[in-house]
């Protein structure tokens, strides 16, 4: 539901002459609302678990969804955006505790899993764009408020199964905290913040591709709003693909190396994109968001590690920094490319994996927890 959004931004952008800049301000509307607010619910809740912000943050999304599917001005189109970061803000910290709890102690597998769903609604936004808002208009956004009940009713139940197995969980004293690792406060702090460059370096760059790739496609290949559409459904699935990865591998061989492969590894073809034809720009599209994407699952179980016992903070506080770049990227690519080219954001954007070399400075815990 939340991935309808950037993939109608042709459709808002022809039908209210906006700019790239303006387009930029919607995704980061969105972004912000839901980076700044899912720390500050993590923390709580990890103190007063909630069990039904579940549903709860469906129903803020259905709201946005009503009104993204009215809105006819500038200012109500943001509002809108920011309804659909509040629904995320509340839902997201709660059903990550969620997952892990339900995981069986393969955490990676379990973090790909739920995220897998997200992407994989992701991916389906250019198609519903395409297929249905594109032909019967901005209004017919409204008929996703009906997934949006399903998934209330499907919510609540799952709070009911998370409240349930909380209490049996205190009954027999069960706590799920990992070993000490022994890490100074220091070098933790230092290694949260290399993780936080490697979600600037991830986001920034999918930001390009999930505001401003069916722009590229319109502008330098001519490409008709349909057809690139599709275009963007296959990066996204890719996405998605590649999340369902990185969480088990990272289980089985280690998390450090899966963030290695997965940021510093996708440079190669990130420089190529601006300079290859259309066929060549899907393949190397699809490589990248397939490459990119393993790396969240990792980065998210790993930081939950550093930091044991705080799971709802951590995951709060790394959706929420991975939703603030997305919202940044989406602003400040769009400046770019109203003051130079779309093209020329692709140049600027295939340096980003680069940072990925800061890898080489986190601890290896899975060492240290030997």
């Amino acid at each position: 539901m939340q991935s309808l959004l950037p993939a109608i931004y042709p459709i808002l952008k022809t039908a209210y002459h906006l700019d790239f800049t303006q387009v930029g301000l919607i995704g980061l509307t969105y972004q912000l609302t839901a980076s700044l607010l899912q720390p500050v619910i993590g923390f709580y809740t990890d103190k007063r678990p909630q069990p039904f912000s579940l549903p709860i943050g469906m129903c803020v999304t259905l709201c946005g969804l009503l009104a993204l599917s009215t809105a006819h001005v500038f200012l109500a189109i943001v509002a809108a955006a920011a309804l659909m970061g509040i629904g995320s803000a509340v839902f997201h910290p709660e059903s990550s505790r969620v997952a892990r709890m339900a995981s069986g102690g393969r955490h990676g597998l379990a973090q790909s899993l739920f995220q897998v769903g997200g992407n994989s609604g992701t991916a389906m936004g250019p198609l519903l764009a395409a297929y249905i808002v594109l032909p019967r208009g901005q209004q017919s956004v409204a008929l996703f408020t009906l997934v949006a009940l399903l998934g209330i009713i499907i919510l609540t139940q799952v709070g009911r199964w998370y409240q349930k197995a909380r209490l049996e969980y205190a009954a027999r004293r069960v706590h799920y905290r990992e070993p000490a690792h022994r890490l100074s406060r220091a070098r933790i702090l230092g290694s949260i913040a290399i993780l936080g460059a490697l979600i600037f370096s991830k986001y920034f760059y999918l930001a390009s591709l999930t505001s401003y790739y069916t722009f590229y496609l319109i502008s330098r290949f001519h490409l008709p709003v349909r057809s690139a559409q599709l275009y963007l459904f296959l990066v996204l699935g890719a996405v998605a693909a590649g999340t369902m990865i990185g969480g088990p591998v990272g289980d089985r061989i280690g998390r450090k190396y899966v963030i290695w492969a997965s940021i510093l590894g996708v440079l190669p073809f990130t420089l190529a994109l601006p300079h290859v034809n259309l066929f060549w720009t899907g393949v190397l599209t699809v490589i990248i968001g397939l490459i990119l994407a393993s790396a969240f699952s990792a980065i998210l179980v790993y930081a939950q590690e550093l930091i044991p016992g705080r799971v709802g903070m951590i995951s709060g506080l790394f959706f929420g920094f991975a939703f603030g770049m997305g919202g940044l990227g989406a602003a400040a690519l769009g400046r770019l490319a109203d003051a130079t080219s779309i093209t020329f954001v692709y140049q600027v954007c295939a340096y980003l994996p680069a940072i990925g070399i800061l890898t080489a400075f986190l601890p290896d815990l899975e060492k240290k927890l030997l």
